[in-house]
């Protein structure tokens, strides 16, 4: 892989190819560059693609003593663009990826961006007596600190855990008829240094962006799961409707992660937003 190295001397990994327009692929919590490796034909013949591991994922042991913050990492979303030196990128980012686009629009405003695509998150993961739009539309502060003992505990089964027992009863069913794809994704979870990745989880359930969404002036493609495990279309709308120039797709029967679901029509869905015929 590719690396640069961010301004507090964390070495992040990406890969880079094609070539065009810079697209900028930000994977979900727990993954890796790979999970965008369905999309590279089509999206190489228009674009120059980057995909990074995101620090504290893919394996990558941390050269340095700081927390994979959602800050930190949108701080090396625009050491990225910085090293490459990219004007009017398109971002992409799925769930965690989401958060550390907004977190980076927050930060860094819209001024090296062109068009942002966010794929099945909410903007405050913690519900409240006043938020139900975030995780299972009932995830609270004492339920999250349930979790992350939980995730001290057994990592890996705690986050096939919360993937599972939400909205989507498909995934329920996997889970516990525990076959093999849930097996390979607990041996992969189990090579992983849980230590960054629950740190990272406590900075995105921190954060709240609903007053983000208001204010991002470039165009921006939604893209939601009809059958999510997490949010209800209702999350969708919302955030639809506090983006001033928000298009939302949501695909009907299909869970977090819509695009891998739904392959074709996302591809389409990104090239049509990105270059409108």
């Amino acid at each position: 892989m590719d690396s640069f190295c961010a301004d507090d001397g964390e070495r992040i990994h990406l890969k880079i190819s094609g070539s065009g327009t810079p697209l900028v692929l930000l994977h979900g919590w727990t993954s890796t560059h790979r999970d965008w490796t369905p999309f590279l034909e089509d999206f190489e013949a228009r674009h120059q693609v980057l995909r990074w591991d995101a620090r504290g994922h893919g394996g990558h042991p941390l050269r340095t003593a700081g927390v994979p913050t959602v800050e930190r990492m949108a701080r090396d979303l625009q050491n990225l663009l910085d090293h490459h030196g990219l004007e009017k990128a398109v971002v992409v980012g799925h769930s965690m990826g989401a958060l550390t686009l907004w977190q980076y629009l927050r930060d860094f405003g819209s001024g090296r961006l062109s068009r942002v695509v966010i794929i099945d998150q909410s903007p405050k993961l913690l519900t409240d007596d006043d938020w139900k739009s975030g995780i299972y539309g009932d995830f609270d502060h004492r339920r999250n600190a349930r979790f992350i003992a939980e995730l001290e505990g057994d990592f890996a089964e705690a986050v096939l855990r919360l993937a599972a027992f939400g909205h989507n009863a498909r995934a329920r069913a996997k889970y516990l008829e525990n076959g093999s794809g849930i097996e390979t994704a607990r041996q992969r979870l189990r090579a992983l240094d849980p230590r960054p990745l629950i740190d990272c989880w406590a900075s995105l359930s921190a954060a709240d962006y609903r007053e983000v969404l208001k204010n991002i002036s470039i165009p921006a493609l939604l893209v939601y799961g009809g059958a999510s495990n997490f949010y209800s279309t209702g999350t969708a709308e919302y955030v639809r409707d506090s983006i001033p120039n928000a298009l939302l797709h949501i695909y009907d029967g299909v869970d977090h992660a819509p695009h891998l679901w739904e392959r074709g029509r996302f591809i389409r869905d990104v090239l049509d937003f990105v270059a409108p015929g």
